[in-house]
């Protein structure tokens, strides 16, 4: 009996050893476990992440005094309580104006893997993406002197730029919106998934070790690849049109390219696709195989894949809610035109 048992597991051991090395052919990565090799991943050579400039970026990320009504922060479309994101169809901002071209705000979790960010792609990095939102008026309508002045306004954020960045730094609009995206870098995410590909066996159970088998037998792996499982462009519509391609008027950047969605942390991020118009992981996964892959997916395979990815909810990071400095007389005033 023992003998029986001891084969058993040497034979899923096998299995899913070998279902591992096939996934890593595929072009799926892990979320490193080791600190120095997650930090090769994460940091921005050209300003180093330290704990005195991330605790300052989350306090300026959840700062709605740096948008125009001083109502609306970074985390007021991508909530970190929840998947990174807002959960309505389109992002909604200043004068509760929904984004002209209706998109859905995307998850900031895991957005350091990505290779692009916008659902078109136009910025590179965390860094230069913050200024977008900042900016745009259906958003945040603030101006660059605007969040300038708001933080150059309280001596506690002057004192703070002074200790993470030196006694002379100046505390530009692109300071903080460098300062913004540091912290960002931070907010990674690692789940079973990476667990299983880092060697641990168990670390998923044998209905999402065949999910993720079905996942990379129907092609799913194609777009949803590398650390973030996504996030580089790629066509919408491969072989059909998306069916809710009339909502708004996105069709992606010059070229007709889109960003693709990451995949971690999927089951906290409904509603689906670039203009939010499908609420259903399942039948998300089915309208992919569609216009992706032309595949007509089962019920099986769908119910499959969705079983592996449920595995990618990872571990979100402890978040404690910062207490923000006081205003001050110069403190530019809250404007809701």
């Amino acid at each position: 009996m023992k003998t029986t048992l001891s084969l058993l597991l040497i034979g899923s051991s096998l299995m899913a050893s070998s279902l591992v090395d096939t996934a890593k052919q595929s072009g799926l990565e892990a979320i490193p476990t080791a600190k120095s090799e997650l930090m090769k991943l994460i940091d921005n050579p050209k300003n180093p992440i330290t704990d005195a400039k991330a605790e300052l970026g989350k306090k300026l990320y959840f700062d709605p005094r740096l948008s125009k009504s001083g109502l609306i922060s970074c985390n007021t479309c991508h909530n970190l309580s929840e998947g990174g994101d807002d959960g309505v169809s389109a992002a909604i901002g200043h004068k509760w104006t929904a984004n002209p071209h209706h998109l859905n705000s995307p998850t900031v979790y895991n957005a350091v893997f990505f290779s692009a960010q916008f659902w078109d792609g136009r910025d590179p990095n965390l860094e230069k993406q913050a200024q977008g939102p900042i900016q745009a008026h259906p958003e945040m309508a603030a101006t660059k002197d605007h969040v300038a002045n708001t933080v150059n306004s309280m001596p506690e954020y002057v004192a703070e730029f002074q200790k993470a960045y030196g006694k002379d730094v100046k505390i530009t609009f692109e300071k903080v919106t460098d300062t913004i995206g540091l912290y960002e870098r931070t907010l990674v995410t690692p789940s079973r998934f990476d667990d299983f590909l880092n060697g641990d066996a168990k670390a998923l159970t044998k209905a999402e070790q065949e999910g993720l088998k079905t996942f990379i037998d129907v092609g799913c792996v194609s777009c949803h690849n590398g650390v973030a499982l996504g996030g580089t462009m790629n066509m919408l519509g491969v072989v059909a049109e998306y069916k809710h391609m009339n909502v708004g008027d996105f069709k992606g950047d010059a070229n007709g390219m889109v960003k693709v969605p990451t995949l971690r942390n999927i089951t906290k991020t409904a509603p689906y696709y670039h203009n939010g118009q499908i609420w259903s992981l399942k039948e998300a996964i089915v309208e992919m195989g569609r216009i992706q892959l032309g595949v007509d997916l089962s019920e099986k395979q769908a119910n499959s894949i969705e079983a592996f990815l449920k595995s990618l909810d990872g571990r979100m990071p402890l978040i404690t809610l910062p207490m923000l400095p006081a205003s001050t007389d110069t403190t530019p005033r809250p404007n809701m035109n």
